[in-house]
C-alpha cells in the first residue's frame, strides 16, 4: 500500500493521523482479538461463573504484559521486515528453529481442535448440528484464505473482531453492581486456595501464547507498514490489548453478576448460555452463545494460518495470504491439512479432547518463555534493530513479564502434574 496517497486526501493534520492509523491498523487488534478464542472465553466464563468479581483485579496487569510484547513484536517486524522465525533461524541456526517449529505445530493444532470443538458447541446450541457445522466451518476458513488476498482476510478478521463487542453488551444486560465489580478492579483479592491460584494461572496463561508472537510479526511484515509509519503500529498493538481484555472483563462480569449470585453449577459454555437466559434475558443469552461461535469461528482461522506461516518461515519457505498455491505450495497444504484434519478428529465421538487440550497448554508453558527471551534478545540487537532497540526501561517491565510469565508457566505445569 502507498501510505503517501493518504496525505494527497486529507489535508487537516489530525485527519491524516487518523487515517494513517487506520490504514495500519489490523495486526495488532486482530492477534489480541484471537487471544479471547474459545478456550480464553470458557475460562473467563468459569472465572466469573465460579469466583466472581474477586479476580477482575487481574485484568489491569494482564493488559500492560499484552501490551509490552505485542509492540515488541510489531516494532522488530516494521524495522527488520521479517518475521519472527526467520529473526531466531538468524541467530541460532535451522536446528533450533526446526524444534520449535515442531512444538509449535503440535501445540496449535491442539488448540485448534478446541476451537472446531467451539463451533460444534455453540453452533448446537443454535441448533446446527455437528456434521453439518464443522464441514462448513472448515469450508468457510479455507475458502477465506486461498480465495483472499492480504487485504480482504484482514478486512474480514476485523469484523470479526467488532463483533466481540455482544459480550460487552451482554455485560450491562447481566446488570451486575458496578460498586462491587470497581472495587474488586482496582484492589487485588489474593487467595491460597489451590483452585482460586490455578484459575489465577488459567487467566493469565490464555492472555500470552507463543503463536501471537509469531503471527502478529508475520502480519505487520506481510502489511508492509513503512518504518516511519512505526507509532501508528505500536498504537495498534496498544489498541488490541486494551480491547481484547476490556472483552474479557466484560466476560467475567456477565457471568458474576448472574451465574455467581445465584449458585448455579456450570462447567461448559452451552450450560453458561443455558443460565444467562433465565436471570440476565434471552438477548444476553444469544449474544453471549453468538460470541463463542463467532470467536471460535476467528480462531480457527487464524490459528492454522498463524501455524502454517511461522513454519514455512522458519524452514525459509514462501508464506503469505497474497501468495498463491504455485507460489507457496507448503504454506497453503499446511493450512488446509491442519483444517481437515482438526475438523475431522472433533467429528469422532468421545474424543479425549481434554487430554488433547492439557497437553497443548503443558506445550504452551514450556515454549513461551523461549520465545519471550529470543525476543528480547533481538530486541536489544542494534546490528538487527539499530536505534529501535529497547530502552532500559522498558527491559525492566519486558524482564519482569518474562519472569512472571515463566514463574506461571511453569506453576500451572506443576499444577497439572499434581
Amino acid at each position: 500500500m502507498d501510505y503517501r496517497v493518504l496525505t494527497r486526501y486529507f489535508r487537516n493534520s489530525w485527519l491524516i493521523r487518523l487515517a494513517l492509523f487506520l490504514s495500519v491498523m489490523g495486526p495488532g487488534i486482530i492477534t489480541s482479538s484471537v487471544d479471547n478464542d474459545a478456550g480464553g472465553i470458557t475460562t473467563y466464563s468459569l472465572a466469573g461463573s465460579q469466583f466472581g468479581y474477586v479476580m477482575l483485579w487481574t485484568f489491569i496487569p494482564m493488559t500492560i504484559a499484552l501490551a509490552v510484547v505485542q509492540e515488541m513484536g510489531i516494532r522488530m517486524g516494521v524495522v527488520s521486515g521479517k518475521g519472527l522465525a526467520s529473526l531466531i533461524r538468524e541467530k541460532t541456526g535451522v536446528k533450533l528453529v526446526f524444534f520449535i517449529m515442531i512444538v509449535l505445530l503440535a501445540v496449535n493444532f491442539g488448540n485448534t481442535l478446541a476451537e472446531f470443538s467451539g463451533i460444534s458447541v455453540s453452533a448446537s446450541i443454535f441448533g446446527v448440528p455437528p456434521y453439518v457445522s464443522l464441514p462448513l466451518a472448515a469450508l468457510f476458513v479455507w475458502v477465506l484464505v486461498v480465495r483472499g488476498s492480504y487485504r480482504s482476510v484482514e478486512r474480514v478478521f476485523l469484523v470479526a473482531s467488532a463483533l466481540y463487542v455482544t459480550y460487552i453488551i451482554s455485560g450491562f444486560l447481566a446488570h451486575p453492581d458496578w460498586k462491587i465489580a470497581a472495587a474488586n478492579t482496582f484492589i487485588p483479592h489474593i487467595s491460597l486456595d489451590a483452585a482460586y491460584i490455578t484459575m489465577l494461572v488459567g487467566l493469565v496463561g490464555t492472555t500470552i501464547a507463543p503463536w501471537m508472537q509469531f503471527y502478529i510479526q508475520a502480519a505487520v511484515v506481510e502489511k508492509e507498514v513503512p518504518r516511519k509509519y512505526l507509532n501508528y503500529s505500536r498504537l495498534d498493538a496498544i489498541t488490541g490489548s486494551i480491547v481484547t481484555n476490556v472483552v474479557a472483563y466484560f466476560i467475567v462480569v456477565a457471568c458474576a453478576a448472574t451465574i455467581f449470585v445465584n449458585g448455579i453449577p456450570v462447567n461448559t459454555v452451552a450450560d453458561i448460555s443455558a443460565a444467562l437466559a433465565p436471570l440476565a434475558g434471552n438477548y444476553a443469552a444469544v449474544l453471549f452463545a453468538f460470541g463463542f461461535l463467532n470467536a471460535s469461528l476467528f480462531a480457527a482461522s487464524i490459528l492454522p494460518l498463524s501455524t502454517a506461516q511461522y513454519v514455512c518461515e522458519g524452514l525459509g519457505l514462501e508464506a503469505g495470504v497474497s501468495k498463491t498455491f504455485r507460489e507457496a505450495p507448503v504454506f497453503h497444504g499446511l493450512y488446509a491439512g491442519i483444517i481437515v484434519l482438526a475438523a475431522l478428529i472433533i467429528s469422532i465421538p468421545n474424543v479425549p479432547l481434554l487430554s488433547i487440550l492439557y497437553l497443548s497448554q503443558v506445550g504452551n508453558g514450556i515454549l513461551l518463555p523461549f520465545v519471550l527471551i529470543y525476543m528480547l534478545v533481538i530486541a536489544n540487537d542494534k546490528k538487527i534493530m539499530g536505534e529501535y532497540v529497547n530502552t532500559r526501561l522498558f527491559n525492566y517491565i519486558a524482564g519482569a513479564t518474562i519472569i512472571i510469565v515463566i514463574g506461571l508457566s511453569v506453576t500451572l505445569i506443576f499444577i497439572g502434574l499434581l
